[in-house]
């Protein structure tokens, strides 16, 4: 299969469950980093938490509803974009157009170089720059969860001829065993169930094959 790669270097690590950390893979220099990273994992996922219990408010479930999405098995990702800069933007994507597939994803984005884009009917948008600030996306896994409720967006990072552009990227996905399905108190003969259960691990390979085709992998388990 052909694919187009992407214009972009990738960093991840597990950060979360803390016992999943591998330590040995994280950088020593600059030597702040480890403490750096723990203390901004532990600020965003009081961030996630806060948002999770909000929006379980809006469809009128309990507070900790889709917070209990996120158990101890569940894994947390942070990823480091770095962009280089393009001589020739019009031909390659920094990342191509996708959705996520998890809970939920906060992204610190460049707050010096714009490059990040959400699509709305078709149409391409730049996500505007805010110092300092956190960008929340929904992930496919939420999507499913409110039986398309709340959306998961796709976005894409386009390149830049002359500025190099970074960011860190937090995914929370469920534990890998778990299924994602619809809430059953979200379905009912007027909100019919919009998709079917499919496990988290078998979500993240689909997401990886449609990643490398070009299409959606939330498309495969619609209803």
């Amino acid at each position: 299969m052909k694919q187009t790669l992407d214009w972009c270097d990738r960093f991840y690590l597990i950060v979360e469950p803390e016992s999943r950390r591998l330590y040995t893979l994280w950088p020593t220099q600059p030597p702040s980093f480890r403490d750096i990273l723990c203390e901004y994992t532990a600020r965003c996922r009081e961030v996630t938490n806060l948002v999770l219990e909000n929006l379980a408010k809006i469809l009128s479930l309990h507070e900790n509803y889709f917070v209990n999405m996120l158990d101890e098995n569940a894994m947390t990702y942070a990823r480091f974009n770095y962009y280089p800069h393009c001589p020739k933007p019009d031909q390659v994507f920094g990342l191509k157009p996708h959705s996520d597939a998890t809970v939920i994803t906060i992204v610190f984005i460049d707050d010096t170089v714009s490059g990040l884009q959400l699509q709305k009917e078709g149409v391409w948008y730049n996500v505007p720059i805010i110092p300092n600030a956190l960008l929340v996306n929904m992930g496919d896994a939420m999507e499913i969860r409110s039986n398309g409720f709340f959306k998961s967006p796709v976005h894409r990072v386009v390149t830049n001829a002359e500025k190099e552009r970074l960011s860190v990227v937090m995914f929370y996905s469920m534990d890998p065993e778990r299924e994602i399905e619809p809430a059953p108190e979200l379905v009912d003969e007027k909100n019919p169930r919009r998709y079917r259960t499919i496990k988290t691990k078998d979500y993240i390979t689909e997401i990886s094959k449609t990643f490398a085709r070009g299409t959606l992998a939330i498309d495969t388990v619609k209803i």
